[in-house]
């Protein structure tokens, strides 16, 4: 059976080729982005274009069944955030034959005020192991919060599997102190895109250097490099 790095070494590649031709990456080291944080940002990720390519669709699910394999877990509910991650998430469910929620950041102002959707008439997931779908891993703020809510609603969840990750230290500490415990495992991370992008011709080795070094200060790079935080 594969590792977990075998499996992302394998899959990982290809969905930065993918994602960067579809533009689900764009990197912009000359001209960066403005983060809604006001932040410059060499780089905007919106796995959302991944839902225009029915191979990218699969190449997605693909790697997650990989990894529950690899990890031998055998997830009785599929849950996706809302919304990014309920297209992936019911792409896996469809294919398991398991039951699919999905978690929005907080309960409806209106109606039953439910935070979780595809539950039964208890509200509760009732004890069963639950899969959490997030298509970005960044600070993991909004994924650690959709464990706590699949917690609270009584289900079991060790595992978060997502599309992309930055590499946040932030991201890696908010996972460690969950109580019970829980971890991600992303099929891309930051610097097999980067790899990806200049193996390509996405971008040159200047390019590749200055994108290595944002993720080595990624608050700070936009300030080093000219580009001010621009005050909303």
């Amino acid at each position: 059976m594969k590792s977990i790095a075998e499996i992302t070494n394998h899959y990982g590649p290809q969905l930065a080729t993918m994602a960067l031709d579809l533009g689900a990456i764009k990197l912009q080291v000359q001209q960066p982005f403005t983060w809604a944080s006001g932040y410059r940002m060499p780089i905007y990720n919106d796995n959302r274009r991944l839902l225009a390519s029915p191979k990218a669709r699969s190449l997605v699910c693909d790697a997650f069944c990989a990894m529950l394999d690899c990890l031998d877990f055998d997830a009785e509910n599929i849950a996706g955030t809302a919304t990014a991650g309920i297209p992936h998430a019911t792409t896996l469910a469809d294919r398991l034959g398991k039951p699919l929620s999905y978690v929005r950041s907080s309960g409806k102002d209106h109606g039953l005020g439910q935070q979780i959707e595809g539950l039964g008439q208890s509200g509760s997931y009732e004890g069963a192991k639950v899969l959490l779908i997030e298509d970005l891993i960044s600070t993991g703020g909004s994924s650690i919060k959709a464990v706590e809510a699949i917690v609270k609603a009584g289900g079991v969840c060790p595992y978060t599997l997502a599309i992309f990750t930055y590499g946040f230290d932030a991201a890696v500490k908010a996972f460690e102190a969950l109580v019970p415990q829980a971890a991600f495992h992303t099929i891309l991370d930051y610097d097999v895109m980067v790899d990806s992008a200049l193996r390509t011709g996405y971008v040159d080795s200047d390019e590749a250097r200055l994108l290595s070094q944002w993720r080595e200060d990624p608050f700070g790079w936009g300030e080093k490099h000219g580009f001010s935080q621009v005050v909303k």
